[in-house]
């Protein structure tokens, strides 16, 4: 497991200062040397704006013959993690895209089909052509790319090491400022290790997904569905009423 992810370090607790963005990856054996990305947004907002898919695709290229083949990389489902290698046809594509695209993928069709028919013969092949640039990338280079469950950040052990990197940097920044955060940032570095590493994914594996196998039967044991037959119920309602009428 090759746990991969970015965050942010505020300068200031109000929000408003500098940033320092940072993106790293680690396996159990500690972050993997020399791969750590680190910039200062240049913007107060979100920091995603300026992670987008081309800068980290060239970050992760680089990544890519440091780590071992057949190593599984772990990924959220992040815009600049999930840019397409091509662009789907959706609904609201115009009949002559729809026949453009089948013609580059030497799909037959008819040319009388109308939208909804065009679209269900896309509908079938789509699957074949739903691919990630940066699963492609790793896929060359004899890795896989395990993509996590939307809103699962939980599942990703980096998550852990970046919440305690946050506390440190948080309990120890007093000057609030940024060359003094970074040296802090820089310090955690260093003490994180493969011991750290190990019980963060031993916590993930052992707590955190067995916690979700236990909710996952309880929800299927909560939810079997109920079979209310009406017209059955209906008849019985009718024909006890008829037997409270005689005698």
């Amino acid at each position: 497991m090759t746990p991969s992810s970015s965050t942010a370090l505020e300068q200031s607790t109000s929000g408003k200062g500098k940033r320092l963005i940072v993106c790293n990856i680690g396996t159990d054996t500690g972050f993997v040397p020399d791969a750590l990305w680190s910039f200062e947004s240049k913007k107060s907002g979100d920091y995603h704006e300026e992670m987008d898919g081309p800068n980290f695709e060239e970050w992760f290229e680089n990544i890519l013959p440091k780590l071992e083949d057949g190593c599984v990389i772990v990924l959220d489902n992040v815009s600049y993690h999930s840019r397409r290698t091509e662009k789907l046809l959706t609904s609201a594509s115009r009949k002559a895209t729809i026949h453009e695209w089948l013609r580059l993928k030497n799909i037959a069709f008819g040319d009388d089909l109308i939208k909804a028919e065009l679209l269900r013969i896309v509908k079938t092949h789509k699957p074949a052509y739903n691919k990630y640039v940066v699963d492609e990338m790793a896929r060359n280079q004899n890795k896989i790319v395990l993509r996590l469950s939307s809103y699962h950040c939980e599942l990703n052990p980096i998550e852990l090491v970046w919440a305690e990197m946050k506390n440190y940097v948080a309990s120890k920044n007093t000057s609030f400022k940024f060359q003094d955060m970074k040296k802090l940032f820089a310090e955690f570095i260093e003490r994180i290790d493969a011991v750290k590493w190990q019980n963060c994914i031993k916590h993930v594996v052992e707590k955190v997904e067995r916690r979700m196998w236990q909710l996952d039967h309880i929800i299927d044991e909560q939810l079997d569905p109920i079979i209310v037959n009406l017209e059955n119920d209906s008849s019985s309602s009718s024909e006890s009423d008829n037997d409270d009428d005689n005698p």
